[in-house]
């Protein structure tokens, strides 16, 4: 196995190395100013955006994964920004690439990619989550416009966001998953409420949304009418993606151990104490493994194979390694973790902190389809079992529910 990455590839990362340390400080951070002007330096350098097209506001460069993996190993170590971060560039704008009109594209992809509209994401619903294929939220077209009516929850952001991107059942005779469209509609107007709901951290990060005749022009729909699952599961494809990276995790991990060295215990550095070794030694296997695992993925791609099944596994695993991360944290940081997270610009450094990733680490396994969904395509698409359980007579189980949300 040959894990270098070769002297073309080595002189690309000195190349971005360069750029970094001549244009970016981690003392800038804070200074959205100086984050948005390095942003489009970045970018007109060629290392973010890069499936983008230049007419959108993207570098346009040729599809190349370990360049790729090279610039976000570069800009992760010098805490340098990447793309902006949110459920536009990271969703929506991959998804009107690759199923939008042209129009949709001039018109919305720019001022997402600068980061100067927000998007929520309309999928889940107080009946439909796991089983996304029940949506209930209707659209009737009616001359020229959508009419939406219905209800969204677990909608993130939704109350910083200016647009949606929405399923909606716009053909209720049709099957579930044939029945429902893929519309995008502005949140500023009459017809949409949206409430926050109050979290358990004391946080509002989720809304439960309302339409009562709220309007969107009839071609604002991606894709065709009735085939919004098809679209949707472009998006789902790139959002699980995002949230299987190793990178974040790696980074994470550094932390935990800068905490288990200042931490205490029987009054001695946490990081000498053997449980805690043990703790962090398995947390660093499953993390060296999923690493070298996607390192596979990312050879198998540039050698243009399907590496197979193992891709479903990513979202479950990083998933996984969170929530160990953030539990250690919160045993070694002690009383600590009875302090409320604080939130917001000017927030306190603390070991507080740590509990908002441990609270967000639950999160991510709701995120993106749920653990469990996942296990389910894990067996069935990578082992192989059978959709349904089987009971004697050839009858599915009653105990399984269908939909996949996938």
């Amino acid at each position: 196995m040959d894990l270098s990455y070769g002297a073309e590839y080595e002189a690309f990362r000195e190349e971005v190395r360069g750029f970094i340390l001549a244009n970016w400080s981690p003392a800038h951070a804070r200074d959205t100013e100086r984050v948005a002007a390095f942003r489009l330096q970045a970018t007109e350098a060629g290392y973010l955006y890069r499936s983008i097209p230049r007419r959108f506001g993207g570098s346009e460069q040729p599809a190349d994964v370990l360049r790729a993996q090279v610039i976000q190993e570069e800009f992760s170590r010098a805490r340098a920004p990447m793309e902006v971060v949110g459920n536009g560039v990271r969703m929506l704008v991959p998804t009107l690439l690759e199923c939008g009109a042209e129009w949709q594209k001039e018109k919305f992809v720019p001022p997402t990619v600068r980061g100067e509209v927000d998007w929520a994401q309309g999928y889940s619903e107080p009946g439909s989550g796991s089983d996304l294929a029940s949506v209930r939220t209707r659209g009737e077209l009616v001359g020229d416009e959508w009419v939406i009516n219905g209800q969204k929850i677990w909608t993130s952001r939704a109350h910083l966001c200016r647009y949606m991107f929405a399923l909606v059942r716009t053909e209720p005779e049709a099957p579930k998953h044939q029945g429902i469209s893929y519309l995008l509609l502005d949140l500023d107007q009459p017809g949409v409420t949206i409430r926050p709901l109050k979290q358990v951290t004391g946080q509002s990060e989720f809304n439960e949304v309302f339409f009562d005749d709220a309007r969107t022009p009839a071609d604002w729909i991606v894709g065709q009418r009735g085939e919004g699952w098809q679209v949707s599961r472009s998006t789902l494809k790139h959002e699980r993606t995002g949230i299987g990276n190793a990178e974040t995790y790696l980074v994470q991990f550094s932390k935990l151990l800068g905490v288990a060295r200042s931490a205490t215990k029987n009054g001695r550095p946490a990081i000498e104490d053997p449980v805690v070794q043990d703790r962090l030694a398995e947390i660093e296997g499953y993390l060296q493994s999923h690493k070298y695992s996607t390192y596979r993925q990312l050879s198998m791609n540039l050698a243009g194979k399907d590496p197979g099944p193992v891709t479903t596994m990513n979202k479950l695993v990083v998933t996984n390694l969170g929530h160990q991360i953030a539990a250690l944290a919160q045993d070694l940081i002690g009383d600590d973790s009875l302090l409320l997270p604080v939130y917001g610009r000017d927030r306190k450094v603390g070991n507080e902190r740590w509990m908002n990733q441990f609270f967000g680490s639950l999160g991510v396994a709701i995120a993106g389809g749920t653990s469990n969904i996942q296990r389910n395509i894990i067996g069935e698409r990578g082992y192989g079992l059978p959709r349904d359980n089987v009971v004697p007579g050839g009858k599915a189980s009653p105990d399984r529910k269908g939909g996949d949300g996938s």
